[in-house]
């Protein structure tokens, strides 16, 4: 008895107490799931939809207008945040609280994967499931054709209240187009430009790709192809159209090996 009570006294404080996590970034969220970790959260940002199970949780808002008083209001000893939330002075309000916040890498790059479950499952003391996530993750990317494939895809973004977007360099898109060894048709412009006739005409894209959501706000299908100059492109001649989870292809999280190679695949297919 006196030894069982002598080695309780020695473990740490943080080991006897349930930790009360809040994550912030749908990516972050769905990795907390996938280490089985998800009984300690209390909280989640309204980027955080995957799992579905996910959205039963208290939404703490927006990840890019936080704040402090909503984090603090879920009582979190450990707030898991992308470095894409904001504001920076809300989460330093929550760490003058006495929260841990342990910030999580926002790259678009798919080598931050792995570093996103690393940071994740070193502070939910889940080492060995997070070596065994990106173990399984890795096979999957083993799978995927790596030589440079001369198709050019269009990324369409739409929002409800928000003008049609291509995507360009130096997006979210770009990064998965580029990692699917595929070319941007919109690479000549820098982030996301409103869609113009001229520019999506010039761009000849072979492959559109749009994220379920975007299609559903500009009504379906049919609706997509009447976007301007869409129908002349090789991509609106054939109807040739990937649709893809938003959240699975530019999220940088665990199902984007998964959305890159259904990218690659669509892309080899228009080029036999």
């Amino acid at each position: 008895m006196k030894r069982w009570l002598i080695a309780l006294l020695a473990l740490p404080l943080s080991a006897l107490a349930t930790e009360r996590v809040v994550s912030i970034g749908g990516d972050v969220t769905q990795i907390v799931y996938a280490l089985d970790a998800q009984q300690n959260l209390v909280g989640r940002d309204s980027t955080s939809l995957h799992p579905a199970v996910a959205t039963k949780l208290p939404d703490v808002g927006y990840m890019r207008q936080l704040s402090a008083e909503g984090i603090l209001a879920l009582k979190p000893t450990l707030v898991l945040v992308s470095e894409l939330a904001k504001p920076s002075m809300a989460l330093e309000q929550v760490q003058q609280a006495g929260v841990k916040v342990v910030t999580v890498s926002g790259k678009a790059d798919i080598q931050a994967i792995d570093d996103k479950i690393t940071t994740i499952a070193q502070a939910l003391k889940r080492e060995e499931a997070g070596k065994s996530l990106q173990q399984s993750l890795d096979k999957q990317l083993a799978s995927l054709n790596k030589q440079p494939l001369p198709v050019k895809v269009l990324f369409i973004m739409a929002h409800n209240g928000v003008t049609t977007m291509s995507a360009g360099s130096g997006t979210a898109a770009d990064a998965a187009i580029h990692t699917a060894g595929l070319q941007n048709a919109m690479s000549n412009v820098q982030r996301y430009q409103p869609l113009s006739q001229e520019g999506v005409i010039a761009s000849a894209p072979q492959l559109v790709v749009v994220g379920e959501d975007g299609l559903r706000t500009l009504g379906g299908k049919d609706n997509l192809w009447q976007l301007p100059g869409l129908a002349m492109t090789p991509a609106g001649q054939h109807h040739q159209l990937l649709v893809v989870d938003d959240m699975a292809l530019l999220g940088f999280g665990i199902d984007t090996p998964g959305a890159i190679v259904k990218l690659r695949k669509a892309a080899e297919a228009i080029a036999k």
